[in-house]
């Protein structure tokens, strides 16, 4: 059947998602080829598509569809993450919504409800992925045909024997340590699940007075030793934005170097907040923490509730009380205020303690027990201020952390979690990437890799939720921990007769999805497809999971495969909205892809990520480019029709044809630099170069310049080597547009047992013939001249006014004459013998090559009027171009302007400079 007259996406798109996927074409089978593997970031089982998956994806599924394209066995490893946090949140949501709640359940009952839920909803972003056209292998090792679940049985297997496994060797343990906790959600978080926001806050100065009422000279200096301000002070000022905290101060530290403070280092001072008769005395140590410049240049040292506070603690042998409760309210347990006061106070003096003696402490006073933590903090400032012992309070913003999933602040928390002992697995990736075995692209994140491998700390796997992996571990009464692969191996290794009770933890996601490179693979078995598929060969991340997923990927496969998880790994950027500014549903500039595939078709919107993605760039958001790329697609569709219409079909070569023809040879010439500088951009993962050198030859020199150049004139072996070249067309640019390329492909020709998506990647087994494409690049480089100076001049469309030969060599004159009827069909000029014409009137000069033309122009246009126009125009904008130059000049505009103004006004300077060259120019074809 004929092509239909106008390119519309949505009708093919799901058509040949449906044919390819059902003919199990996303992994043709091909035993004998080299294997070519990469897995998938998985996303959440929760989620929805957004414009970071469709970044993330099309630049897999480009090399996926290169490599298969190239004959290998590429295999689009795919799934999703049981997402624990996220998907525990959905279900008890719905259960709010019918006025129930997860705790009317037991455990068991509730995560039959999550199964229930995922069986139902849970396979959505799969749905949205195969839209985009991901050709993933969704049947391997799936049990609903979405692709793996970090939740599917084998999957569970590899996850618990890893545990098991690593506490065996030593590489997990059980400690109390701070976390990021969530009151809401009540369980520890990642670090990526915290969202930093600036927020109005308060910052609160208060009086620690110095023990027995002792006093010391406060001296203040300039940085030339002159004394500013001085005064007798028996206190040493604390500024804190959480009071409330104040309760659980081990010390005050000042940094070593600050002299104020010098006279009391070592001494004791009292947390001015509870009942007088048992306030503590805590020391004043020195750290290279505090900084001297910043408020008072003392700083409270609550190891328990603070970050920073935290590692000050842990290096000074500080201890560390913790103050409140799984939602944050002040604590209610432990033993009486005076009581816990007499034990801390003894354990000041030097009497020992243990971690977990010091944890059940509770030193919030009776008064506050109970309270939220900010109501707590009121009635803290207030008991404080009534005694005197406030300096001030001032306004500020602060960075507060916020749950990303709860929504509420989070408290820093000393909990006891399990944790992974990262420094020793960080080892063998930071060897491999040293070595080359594992290549980072681009290689600027090296250093950053570095930095945070070399830092590394402590990972925390424990989660107190229901939906997850449990923990493998049961506790006897006696404190014993047995870690085994399941309950009977534990109670074997406990004995007869004790008692037994699981953790109620689960595992972090980010510890499962760690496996995700060979634990989809098969392992812990080991798999034909295994041995055949690890290592992968590349991983597609984002750079903000370099940390969380990608170096716990590297961590894990090393220790357990004694091999890389993948030889390249490529980070790219971030997809940004138009005024690059970071996207979030709070900012309301968030895209959502799937409304850009209903309005320009999932081919522009994969090729816009792909011919954008600039290594180390992050990508900005461009309605324009989309439309043009999907003009683009219109463009090949029109094209193609062009080709059926004048009996151009599909190639039966994959050898480029024998042609005779200069515009032939010279076109064939173009399909191998095409081919070429493809490849070179795929080796070095530029995914933008790529793009654009199959964009630049189909519009340019195909569309406009080939198939304008044999109109008219298309013969027998014209017809073979136009068909041939649109067949590498499709081709090469199918990774990028697979479903309008398949479409041509299986329209253009009789091959419907050989389906685009598994044909061959060109190879012309052809050579460049230079003297075809000197001649042909001459004639398009004058027809261009004569079109850039008929626009200039304003020559009207319809006018063909005639052209001689100025100056010229003998071979250039012979190449102009024999093109001479296409000169007159593209550049609309008649090629006229210069013998016996007046070129004394207005006329106009173009070059091409070692040959300048004379356009005849009298009685065509007024050429004195339009040197008057160009004249005028010229000045205008080089009137314009200085005056932005000028503004750009000025450091006050370029410093305090918004950065989009200077933006802007470089990009009108670089307009009117272009525009005045242009100007000048078209006077001087004037002469």
């Amino acid at each position: 059947m004929p092509m239909e007259k106008t390119f519309d996406p949505a009708a093919i798109e799901a058509k040949w998602a449906h044919e390819w996927e059902s003919r199990g074409l996303f992994r043709p089978a091909r035993p004998n080829a080299q294997p070519f593997t990469i897995v998938n970031p998985p996303p959440n089982v929760t989620g929805a598509l957004h414009i970071g998956h469709a970044l993330d994806n099309t630049l897999q599924d480009v090399l996926v569809r290169y490599e298969r394209l190239r004959g290998k066995d590429a295999l689009w490893v795919v799934g999703t993450d049981h997402a624990g946090i996220a998907t525990q949140m959905v279900v008890e949501r719905q259960l709010e919504a019918r006025q129930d709640k997860r705790t009317n359940y037991t455990r068991d009952e509730f995560v039959e409800k999550v199964w229930e839920w995922k069986a139902t909803s849970g396979g959505q972003i799969t749905r949205q992925l195969r839209r985009l056209g991901c050709s993933m292998d969704w049947s391997l090792n799936s049990r609903d045909n979405n692709g793996q679940f970090t939740m599917d049985p084998h999957f569970t297997r590899a996850v618990v024997k890893v545990f098991v496994d690593l506490h065996r060797q030593g590489l997990i343990y059980r400690d109390k340590r701070l976390v990021n906790w969530d009151p809401k959600l009540k369980t520890a978080i990642s670090d990526l699940e915290v969202d930093a926001r600036e927020v109005n806050g308060h910052m609160w100065h208060f009086k620690y007075p110095l023990a027995g009422g002792e006093t010391y000279r406060y001296v203040e200096r300039d940085g030339d030793g002159n004394i500013l301000f001085e005064e007798e002070r028996d206190y040493i000022s604390i500024a804190t934005t959480r009071p409330e905290t104040m309760l659980g101060d081990g010390a005050v530290a000042v940094h070593p170097d600050d002299e104020r403070y010098r006279p009391i280092v070592g001494k004791l001072c009292e947390i001015p907040v509870g009942p007088k008769e048992h306030r503590r005395l805590i020391p004043i140590i020195t750290d290279d923490y505090p900084d001297p410049n910043f408020g008072s240049g003392a700083v409270k040292i609550t190891g328990a509730h603070d970050e920073n506070d935290y590692g000050v603690a842990q290096r000074n042998g500080i201890p560390m009380y913790r103050l409140m409760d799984e939602v944050a309210a002040m604590r209610t347990d432990g033993p009486s205020y005076a009581e816990a006061t007499a034990r801390a106070k003894a354990i000041a003096m030097g009497e020992k303690a243990s971690a977990a003696e010091i944890d059940k402490l509770n030193l919030v006073p009776e008064a506050y027990r109970g309270l939220d933590r900010y109501e707590a903090r009121e009635r803290v400032v207030a008991d404080i201020d009534a005694e005197g012992l406030m300096i001030k309070v001032e306004d500020k913003l602060i960075m507060q952390p916020f749950g990303d999933r709860g929504g509420v602040v989070i408290e820093p928390m000393l909990t006891d979690q399990w944790y992974v002992d990262a420094k020793t697995l960080a080892q063998p990736p930071m060897q491999a990437v040293r070595d080359g075995r594992i290549r980072i692209v681009p290689k600027t994140w090296e250093k950053t890799f570095f930095n945070w491998m070399e830092n590394i700390q402590p990972w925390c796997v424990s989660r107190q939720l229901w939906w997850g992996h449990r923990i493998p571990a049961w506790y006897a009464a006696d404190g014993r921990i047995f870690v085994a692969e399941t309950e009977e191996e534990a109670q074997a290794e406990a004995g007869a007769g004790v008692a037994l009770t699981r953790d109620p933890d689960v595992l972090d996601t980010w510890f499962s999805s760690a496996l995700w490179p060979f634990a989809t693979l098969g392992w812990p078995d080991d798999t034909e497809m295994l041995r055949r598929h690890y290592p992968n060969d590349v991983l597609v991340s984002g750079f903000d999971i370099l940390f969380f997923w990608d170096a716990r990927m590297a961590m894990q496969g090393m220790h357990f495969m004694n091999e890389v998880p993948w030889k390249t790994l490529y980070l790219h950027g971030l997809v940004r909205a138009p005024d690059g500014q970071k996207m979030s549903k709070s900012k309301g500039n968030v895209v959502d892809p799937l409304g850009l595939i209903d309005q320009y078709g999932a081919d522009a919107l994969r090729f816009f990520m792909a011919a954008m993605e600039s290594q180390g760039r992050d990508i900005k958001m461009d309605d324009a480019r989309l439309a043009g790329y999907r003009n683009f697609a219109t463009k090949l569709w029109n094209a193609a029709r062009f080709c059926e219409a004048n009996g151009i079909s599909a190639s039966t070569s994959l050898a480029a044809p024998a042609a005779s023809l200069p515009v032939n040879r010279w076109i064939i010439g173009e399909v191998t630099d095409t081919v070429a500088a493809m490849e070179k951009a795929f080796a070095a993962f530029r995914f933008d170069d790529a793009a654009n050198a199959i964009y630049s030859f189909a519009w340019d020199r195909f569309c406009d310049w080939y198939l304008e150049l044999i109109k008219g004139s298309i013969d027998e072996e014209t017809k073979a080597v136009a068909g041939w070249v649109l067949d590498q067309i499709l081709v090469m640019l199918h990774p990028f547009m697979p479903f309008i390329t398949e479409e041509l492909w299986t329209g253009l020709g009789d091959r419907e047992g050989y389906p685009l998506i598994t044909a061959k990647w060109p190879e012309p087994q052809a050579q460049r013939d230079t003297q075809a494409s000197a001649d042909i690049d001459w004639l398009i480089g004058l027809i261009r001249e004569i079109r850039t100076a008929r626009n200039e001049l304003n020559v009207p469309a319809a006018a063909r006014p005639k052209m001689i030969i100025e100056v010229s060599v003998d071979a250039e004159i012979e190449r102009t004459w024999t093109h001479s009827s296409i000169l007159a069909r593209l550049a609309r000029v008649e090629l006229v013998d210069a013998m016996g014409i007046d070129v004394a009137g207005g006329n106009v000069q173009v070059s091409a090559g070692n040959t300048d033309f004379i356009i005849l122009l009298e009685g065509v246009i007024d050429t004195a009027a339009e040197r008057d126009r160009l004249s005028k125009a010229l000045a205008a904008a080089v009137k314009e171009r200085d005056s932005l130059a000028g503004r750009l000049a000025n450091p006050n505009f370029v410093e305090r302007a918004k950065p989009e103004a200077v933006d802007k006004a470089r990009a009108d300077h670089d307009a009117k400079a272009a525009e005045a060259d242009r100007l000048t120019a078209a006077l001087a074809r004037l002469g």
